[in-house]
């Protein structure tokens, strides 16, 4: 039984080439009867500036590495060490991986077994698919929104085809925490690391994996 559990997602993972997904988070809110709300859109219907938000907020070297920021989680492995507080290392593929098999919170045994899962998701899907259905379970509002087409129109009223610069990076600052942030109503700090977002989605290597779009 716990090597069924072990390989499923491995093989379920190549179905969602062409298979729209939920994440586990959703599938808990559909069982316990929990509010969910989600449309599923695109990549190529989305505003360039939303992935490019993204990509600079949660994963600046999305483009480059094949699952795992070694880098990354290098300095996050030194700074443990070292007695600083824990910081996130985990790409958006990463991201994905938990979100598609795995469960929320602090966990070794939930990392030794996204990291492999990541690997696997970046050889079967591949970047864009990685990021559209990164970008379609991801939770975005505190009840129950998940998509950035959900989260726009919950914060600005517009679908994710219509989502401004300025606008994708205020969402991108609430992706760590959607329960306590909002893009709906952000206040002095949110708009301080929207800005910086902002400033970062200018760099010219920040989208190279989705130019074919």
């Amino acid at each position: 039984m716990l090597l069924i559990f072990l390989l499923a997602p491995y093989v379920i993972a190549p179905f969602y080439r062409v298979i729209n997904p939920v994440s586990t988070l959703m599938l808990w809110r559909y069982m316990t009867g929990q509010r969910v709300e989600r449309s599923w859109v695109p990549l190529s219907q989305i505003s360039p500036a939303v992935p490019r938000a993204v990509i600079a907020a949660e994963d600046g070297r999305f483009c480059f590495h094949r699952g795992i920021d070694t880098a990354e989680l290098k300095e996050a492995m030194a700074d443990a060490q070292a007695g600083e507080a824990a910081r996130g290392a985990s790409t958006i593929t990463q991201q994905t991986a938990k979100n598609l098999f795995l469960w929320g919170g602090r966990s070794y045994v939930r990392k030794a077994l996204e990291i492999p899962l990541a690997l696997w998701l970046e050889r079967v899907l591949g970047k864009q698919r990685i990021l559209e259905i990164y970008l379609n379970i991801a939770e975005w509002g505190p009840n129950g929104e998940f998509g950035v087409e959900a989260g726009a129109r919950r914060a600005f009223g517009i679908g994710a085809a219509g989502v401004t610069a300025p606008q994708a990076a205020l969402l991108a600052s609430v992706l760590p925490n959607p329960v306590r942030r909002s893009a709906k109503t952000p206040g002095p700090g949110l708009r301080r690391i929207a800005g910086i977002h902002l400033r970062r989605m200018g760099a010219a290597n920040i989208d190279v994996c989705l130019r074919a779009r």
